[in-house]
């Protein structure tokens, strides 16, 4: 009796330990699968982060790319009131451009500028196309052909372009250049005042302009500058 009770204790000792041995290797074995996981999630990550990385920066080299070309970019416009003026040199600031105002010889004055009296003379160059045809002190840009990027600014007038900027786009030859107009107006939109300054062009790539407020603020101006870079 006394032999079985003992040997009743050796198979439960050794099943004991059977079992010990089996949990633990058991635990060993799903650490082990949870560790290899972990580090194949941790690797796919890497790659992740990594392919986000090439894309954002293939991203930046391909915009830089798309505005400069690799040539120069230059912001070129006519500013009535200094809104114009204020917008450009600051675009011009922000991307490190060259910049030339466009200036008519016979400069126009407050008097000039006074949309609302008929007898003024916006009003009758409005009335008459004939009128519209300004001088300009300079209407070439010296080096032109250096500039593969043209940033032209204008204030709206009757929902136009002012028309001294007319005479500089006749004057000029855009072919091979990327063009983006870009107006001052306090309540006009830059409406189809880009496209018929490319009707009027000597070829170029135009593309979609954007519309200033009078007084812009320089977020807004950061912000459209950053959907161009």
């Amino acid at each position: 009796m006394k032999k079985v009770v003992i040997g009743i204790i050796v198979v439960i000792v050794i099943v004991a330990i059977g079992i010990g041995t089996y949990l633990m290797l058991n635990s060993e074995q799903k650490e082990n699968k949870e560790n290899a996981n972990q580090n194949i999630v941790e690797s796919q990550n890497e790659k992740n982060v990594t392919k986000d990385e090439d894309v954002t920066n293939n991203q930046k080299v391909s915009s830089e790319e798309n505005l400069s070309n690799g040539g120069k970019t230059i912001v070129v416009y006519f500013s009535a009131q200094n809104h114009t003026k204020a917008v450009a040199e600051k675009i011009a600031d922000k991307l490190n451009a060259d910049i030339f105002e466009i200036i008519p010889e016979d400069k126009y004055t407050s008097e000039d500028l006074d949309w609302t009296d008929n007898n003024s003379r916006v009003s009758k160059e409005h009335e008459d196309d004939a009128l519209r045809n300004v001088k300009l002190e300079k209407d070439k840009v010296d080096n032109w052909d250096e500039y593969d990027t043209v940033l032209i600014g204008y204030p709206i007038w009757w929902g136009v372009a002012s028309w001294t900027v007319d005479t500089f786009v006749k004057a000029n030859d855009f072919n091979g250049k990327t063009v983006i107009p870009f107006c001052t107006s306090s309540s006009s939109g830059l409406g189809q005042s880009g496209k018929l300054l490319e009707e009027e062009a000597n070829g170029g790539e135009w593309k979609d302009g954007h519309r200033f407020k009078s007084n812009a603020t320089d977020e807004e101006i950061n912000d459209w500058i950053d959907t161009i870079k």
